[in-house]
């Protein structure tokens, strides 16, 4: 198994900002609403955790209007892109941007039914700290869903990966996929962390060739 190999935590850069908007994340985009519908996500308030350009929400929205959205992202130039996505379809007034750092959230305990996240946890040093702050925010009952790339065995598949899924980028885009790719938990860190506040440990697993999936409901007591 690779070892785990930190990337940035923030893209600090309008440039990385606007590369990143630029790669086709449309099917992974639609795919994550799609399944976090089918868990039981139905419309209520919502965290999405590392936004980035907002891209999850307004697929969100694009499904159904009656979710109320919190976009939480941490870099500035980052939300100055999803600002100009609301902007253009006219969702500033439904989807709320905050800047925030996800292992410092400044919400009260238990503030949203549902908190969802996309390829956050990889960016984090200790991503310990992001998943108590997601299971601190979520009210009793509500559902937390998370989605990550898993990391890879060995760097032959990790190439065979950005080759398949980036083969078409730009030689930036396909660094950073790869960069995220090492950044990346296994399945099994992820479950060891999430057993630790008290979810099993099979409420963490392989969704695709490259994502795990977290998905489990806080419990009331």
């Amino acid at each position: 198994m690779l070892s785990r190999v930190l990337e940035p935590e923030v893209m600090d850069t309008l440039e990385e900002a606007l590369d990143y908007d630029s790669m086709d994340h449309s099917e992974v985009n639609r795919v994550f609403v799609a399944d976090f519908l089918a868990a039981g996500a139905s419309p209520g308030k919502v965290a999405d955790l590392g936004t980035g350009t907002a891209l999850i929400p307004i697929e969100l929205l694009r499904r159904n209007r009656q979710f109320e959205v919190v976009a939480v992202e941490y870099s500035r130039h980052m939300l100055l892109v999803a600002r100009e996505h609301l902007r253009e379809l006219a969702l500033l007034d439904k989807i709320l941007l905050v800047r925030a750092d996800a292992k410092r959230l400044p919400f009260a305990d238990g503030a949203f039914t549902l908190v969802m996240s996309n390829s956050l946890i990889h960016h984090l040093p200790d991503p310990w700290q992001g998943i108590v702050e997601a299971h601190r925010i979520t009210a009793p009952g509500g559902l937390l869903f998370f989605r990550d790339l898993a990391r890879p065995e060995d760097e032959q598949r990790l190439q065979q990966l950005v080759m398949q899924y980036a083969g078409d980028a730009n030689a930036h885009q396909q660094q950073m996929f790869a960069d995220s790719l090492r950044a990346a938990l296994t399945v099994e860190e992820m479950a060891e962390l999430v057993t630790r506040l008290g979810y099993p440990p099979t409420s963490v697993r392989m969704t695709s060739d490259r994502h795990w999936t977290w998905c489990a409901r806080k419990p009331r007591s």
